[in-house]
């Protein structure tokens, strides 16, 4: 438990959730009256319990059809196992980010996983490393895996919707993610989550095919060919607006009820 309350202070959530007009209240131990959505971001409740329902959205009735990638002509990976996905997305040449790669980055973690997070792209880190969400950011998701007892290479996989590095960190353009497109969705055919967590705005428009506004599609959860996407800030993002650390606690609550009750 003591693990589990460090990984949520890491995240900032330990003093959002405690009960601040209860007498005697620690940032590491909650009310007992405290409800069971302060509980278990107080690392109170074991990891495997679903969250209360006042923890999720209101909007959990919402199940929009999410539009399926569509894979440019250039680039075919249809058929290919991991070896060969992961050595075409090192020799691609599709646009002209690999121009000033160190190293594409394909993904890490549990392939046949039931849990996929999909990011933005590489940054400066991650370039060098050729692995995604390394650094701050990294150690962030780390934290937030970690809250709701996942691990890297235990039961996620990550990925992001580019495989090569932005100039400058910048958001990949339209046509790079495009190019991108048809390497995500051979992992996610590969792997065959559960769940899907996209992370960020750009993971979200590259999931579900059109424009996304991050408040609006959290809370709600998409269908993408049978496999359920939740909506969640990056974790980049995380480390510059703290305050909305709650929500990505709220959202990954969110998603881990409705992968419990599928």
């Amino acid at each position: 438990m003591k693990r589990r309350a460090s990984m949520l202070r890491e995240m900032g959530l330990a003093p959002v959730w405690r009960l601040r007009d209860a007498p005697g209240a620690t940032e590491d131990s909650p009310p007992a009256e405290a409800p069971a959505s302060v509980a278990v971001a107080a690392g109170v409740a074991p990891v495997v319990a679903a969250p209360a329902p006042a923890v999720l959205p209101a909007r959990t009735a919402v199940l929009p059809t999410a539009s399926p990638l569509v894979a440019p002509a250039c680039v075919v990976t249809e058929g290919m196992d991991w070896d060969a996905l992961e050595a075409a997305i090192g020799a691609c040449r599709a646009c002209p980010l690999h121009e000033r790669r160190t190293m594409a980055v394909p993904g890490v973690g549990d392939r046949a996983a039931d849990w996929l997070f999909v990011g933005e792209g590489p940054g400066a880190e991650e370039d060098l490393r050729g692995e995604p969400f390394v650094g701050q950011a990294g150690k962030l998701l780390d934290a937030m895996l970690a809250a709701i007892g996942l691990a890297r290479g235990r039961n996620a996989y990550i990925a992001n919707a580019v495989k090569c590095r932005p100039p400058g960190n910048r958001t990949p353009e339209a046509a790079e993610i495009a190019a991108c497109q048809p390497y995500l969705e051979r992992q996610i055919a590969l792997i065959q989550p559960r769940i899907i967590v996209a992370l960020g705005r750009p993971a979200a428009q590259t999931l579900l095919g059109g424009e996304v506004k991050i408040n609006a599609a959290r809370g709600r959860l998409f269908d993408r060919a049978g496999i359920p996407v939740v909506v969640t800030y990056h974790p980049a993002y995380l480390l510059r607006s703290p305050q909305d650390k709650a929500k990505a606690w709220e959202d990954l609550c969110f998603a881990r009820a409705a992968l419990a009750s599928r």
